[in-house]
């Protein structure tokens, strides 16, 4: 390839100066052995360039010094190698496994990288309590109880949930509330919960309700209804109506869950993906049936680098590496539909099996209920694509507004906006949001907890902003300039701060101290009465300027804006709520679950056991002397 040394693949090495690009990998082929395994591409500034697997690491890593390599990206990844690390696996399945994990964690640049990893909502229902209750849930699995899941999306869990409440009458309420009702709530009055907590149902007929619940979302509905059918009849039969209407509005609640299922498989356990690629862009829309039902899709759209392959190619492989990193944190269903053939699905199923620790099915249908399915999702695709493309060239046409009215050479892929949050000067806390091209990069967002609020005056924002900007900003300084953008910290080509003069001149105080005056920082002041579109901006070397109120570049600097107060905002409102329930006795050291109980208990509070003197303290069962002189110590400064 034309971006290759021209003396990258003689076979004499250079040894007076550090082997680079193809030379380096030929060197490494030598050296790896005919087994499957990992490798990884290192660049400059150790950026991990590409992660890979093979079956034969010496087959497949030589084929890149010898050039057979079909598109000019990793050509030019071949010429930017600096080094390689290479892991053996005992089979290639484990190789897949651990390329994907390897891919998610390090962000290649050369690499297809599913970007939006975000858990699945799921429900719960738990198990820990006489009364089980049924809730959403998000996260590890470490409260006892069923987990059914996965839900596509936060609305398709609401919609089952409230099913649940019609046709079983199970309690969505916490612990606490459960304990002190005295009588039974609203929901029990519009027959959305049996109300365990006033005795208005047994607990054991509670616990029926529950398991048909259970029942239903293991994929036995139709066993369900059947017998909520029959005992409908039999209540009519036996002239008690409103028992027959409750269980019809019951049955009814079932059975508008599947009419509104308008695509099955005929499976009970399976996910669905289709995959559109275009003009260097791709989404993969995935579908999931749990129990039978349809439980919600959702589109994702990869990172994919420009491979200048065939279409069909190209989304294939986009499948293989979406795949790999899709379960690598989620459970595996035993059947995957996909839209393109796999590169290599047997090794796919394979790897996914010892995942999942069972057998795992992957197929591409061509005709059937299943095939219908995929098409379905790949119709979704093509929409959900278009509609990202074409945000994504009303939000280019923005950025260039922006690039036009701050000076700036080109439009910014990197926005940082900075706004500080406290309450009377107490639990100060000052957030960072980021966006870009593609919208606002959440996974991106920081939060700096202010330390030196004794060294200032309460509420003083324009220390505080300076503290944000030298922690920030210091530490981009540290590190190389081209620090990746997916470690949180990359290089931004335009700041704004919520602000006006002052808090601009201070943050610009920080950036002269660091040497880094070149990048572009404004001040967005808000407008008398805080109107929106009555804003004023303000840049170094510049008078304060005012936009046309109607204008989509204001409006979309609003939106920056509001967004880094909201984030704000929420961490300071994070920070008191974690300090209301904190507790002094938790930070001294001996103290755990137990003992705690018994000084509270002996006490009331943490405030009464700091005022106690050392022998009421070694009167509480579990105190001994040497954690009464300790707690007496913490509490009084020795």
């Amino acid at each position: 390839m034309s971006d290759l040394p021209t003396d990258a693949l003689t076979e004499t090495l250079p040894t007076d100066e550090p082997l680079t690009g193809a030379a380096l990998i030929l060197r490494e082929a030598r050296l790896a052995e005919d087994k499957p395994g990992v490798y990884r591409m290192i660049g400059e500034n150790d950026e991990v360039l590409y992660v890979g697997k093979a079956k034969s690491l010496k087959k497949r890593i030589l084929q890149y010094a010898q050039g057979r390599v079909h598109a000019q990206r990793i050509a030019r990844m071949v010429y930017l190698t600096r080094s390689m690390v290479i892991v053996r696996t005992q089979t290639e399945g484990e190789a897949l496994l651990l390329e994907a994990r390897l891919i998610k964690a390090l962000k290649p640049r050369y690499n297809v990288l599913l970007r939006d990893d975000k858990s699945f909502a799921e429900i719960l229902v738990r198990k820990d309590h006489a009364a089980a209750q049924i809730t959403k849930h998000r996260g590890a699995h470490a409260i006892q109880g069923e987990y059914f899941g996965p839900f596509a999306s936060t609305q398709a869990v609401n919609r089952t949930l409230d099913t649940l409440q019609r046709a079983f009458l199970l309690r969505t309420c916490t612990d606490s509330v459960y304990a002190s009702r005295t009588r039974p709530c609203m929901l029990h009055q519009i027959r959305r919960c049996s109300a365990p907590c006033t005795g208005e149902v047994s607990l054991e007929d509670y616990s029926a309700l529950v398991g048909q619940a259970e029942a239903f979302l293991k994929g036995r509905s139709r066993v369900v209804i059947d017998d909520l059918t029959k005992r409908m009849m039999k209540a009519s039969d036996d002239m008690d109506f409103e028992k027959a209407a409750h269980l019809r509005d019951r049955v009814r609640a079932l059975n508008h869950v599947s009419m509104t299922s308008s695509i099955g498989i005929g499976e009970a356990e399976a996910d669905v993906f289709a995959v559109v690629s275009e003009g260097g862009a791709a989404c993969v829309q995935t579908i999931f049936f749990r129990a039978g039902q349809n439980w919600g899709d959702r589109a994702y759209f990869p990172r994919v680098p420009d491979s200048g392959e065939e279409a069909d190619s190209a989304e294939g492989e986009i499948l293989d590496a979406f795949l790999g990193q899709f379960y690598q944190d989620r459970p595996v269903p035993k059947l995957i539909l996909v839209s393109h053939p796999l590169s290599e699905p047997d090794l796919m199923m394979e790897a996914l099996s010892l995942r999942a620790g069972r057998k795992v099915e992957i197929h591409c249908p061509r005709r059937g209920e299943k095939a219908d399915a995929v098409a379905h999702a790949l119709n979704n695709a093509k929409a959900a694509l278009g509609r990202r493309m074409a945000e994504q060239s009303a939000q280019t046409r923005l950025l260039r507004g922006v690039a036009e009215v701050f000076e700036l050479p080109a439009p910014p892929n990197r926005i940082e906006v900075y706004d500080n949050s406290h309450l009377g000067g107490t639990h100060a806390v000052g957030g960072m949001v980021v966006a870009g091209p593609e919208g606002f990069m959440k996974g991106q967002y920081r939060k700096f907890t202010i330390r030196d609020l004794d060294k200032m005056t309460a509420g003083d924002d324009y220390a505080m902003m300076r503290e944000v900007f030298r922690r920030r900003f210091l530490r981009l300084k540290n590190r190389a300039e081209d620090a990746t953008e997916e470690e949180g910290f990359g290089r931004p080509d335009l700041v704004l701060v919520d602000g006006g003069q002052g808090q601009l001149e201070a943050v610009l105080d920080v950036m002269r101290e660091l040497g880094m005056e070149d990048i572009r920082i404004v001040g967005v002041a808000k407008g008398p009465d805080r109107d929106a579109g009555m804003e004023r901006f303000f840049m170094p070397g510049r008078a304060p300027f005012m936009m046309e109120p109607k204008s989509p570049v204001l409006y979309y600097l609003q939106r920056l804006r509001d967004e880094a107060h909201r984030y704000a905002i929420g961490a300071n409102r994070q920070k008191r709520d974690a300090a209301i329930t904190k507790n002094p006795l938790d930070e001294i050291e001996g103290i755990g679950p137990r003992k705690k109980r018994a000084l509270l208990a002996a006490f009331g509070s943490g405030r009464e056991v700091g005022k106690a003197r050392i022998e009421d303290l070694r009167k509480v069962e579990g105190i001994n002397e040497a954690l009464a002189q300790r707690i007496y110590d913490f509490f009084h400064g020795a």
